[in-house]
């Protein structure tokens, strides 16, 4: 074999490894280019997970305001058809009082019968307002006899009693009302100190 049949065939084999190499290069290349590629694609859909994530919160969050917005309405036109009444039943309270002045300031032991049927005449007049307020919430609060109860009663003044317990309501000078158990006006009472009077004065 000639130098320059073995130098051809050493050129061959170096041209070989040469495309060997830049084979493995491009490669290697391409291997590098792909897995920076599937950095991104993860970091793409990592980032897209969390902003679904984020966007089910924001949702969930929306539906829930939504039903708490819905439930205070409800609340609110509940609240508004139950004491709608309250400013013009505020301005009955005083006739209801009138005649209660009236019934009691009637003798109804007379034995005329103008009277008398005057005092009927109120009282079933009065009897016909309560009972008419009564069919849209309206109670009546007269507690002579009962504990004092400071959430609807107001104490006027306190007196010693032989006939009520302590903190016994002994006389109603105004009776109150509520309107669907919210209070309007509370009852203007006495209240009793329990047993008699002692004199102290010699």
């Amino acid at each position: 074999m000639s130098n320059e049949s073995i130098k051809t065939e050493e050129d061959q084999m170096e041209d070989v490894v040469a495309e060997t190499v830049t084979e493995e290069a491009s490669l290697i290349d391409e291997l590098t280019q792909a897995s920076f590629r599937v950095e991104e694609l993860e970091q793409a859909l990592s980032e897209a997970s969390a902003k679904v994530d984020e966007q089910k919160d924001s949702v969930v969050r929306a539906a829930a305001e939504v039903d708490n917005i819905r439930r205070r309405a409800a609340q609110d036109v509940e609240k508004a058809r139950k004491f709608a009444l309250e400013k013009f039943i505020n301005e009955l309270l005083p006739v209801l009082d009138n005649m209660d002045h009236a019934v009691a300031g009637l003798n109804i032991d007379t034995e005329e019968g103008a009277m008398k049927a005057l005092h009927e005449g109120v009282e079933l007049t009065r009897k016909s307002l309560l009972s008419a307020v009564e069919k849209f919430g309206v109670k009546e609060l007269s507690p002579q006899g009962d504990a004092f109860n400071p959430d609807q009663h107001q104490a006027i003044g306190m007196q010693p009693s032989p006939d009520f317990p302590a903190n016994t309501v002994m006389m109603v000078m105004q009776k109150g009302y509520l309107l669907n158990d919210r209070l309007l006006r509370p009852a203007m009472v006495m209240v009793s100190q329990g047993g008699a009077s002692v004199n102290t004065e010699a």
